[in-house]
């Protein structure tokens, strides 16, 4: 199981790993030009978009939905 599935979780966790960093490195971006106690228009109008928590869940659950549909048909 180990040899098919290495490459694509090694890819999916660096895929992951981006979508955290580049989340981080946006809200600290917003925060230090946010002066105001308000939130960015971006986040505003787009408020699930900018979650970088649900891009990382969305990223796992194809991942996930893939590895189980992969065993699915094999089995058949």
């Amino acid at each position: 199981m180990w040899d098919i599935w290495l490459w694509p979780m090694v890819i999916a966790f660096g895929v992951m790993v981006w979508i955290c960093i580049a989340g981080i490195r946006k809200t600290s971006k917003s925060f230090q030009l946010n002066v105001t106690n308000r939130i960015p228009e971006t986040a505003a109008d787009h408020p699930f978009t900018m979650n970088p928590l649900l891009w990382i869940i969305f990223v796992a659950s194809l991942f996930i939905f893939i590895v189980i549909f992969y065993y699915w048909a094999s089995f058949y």
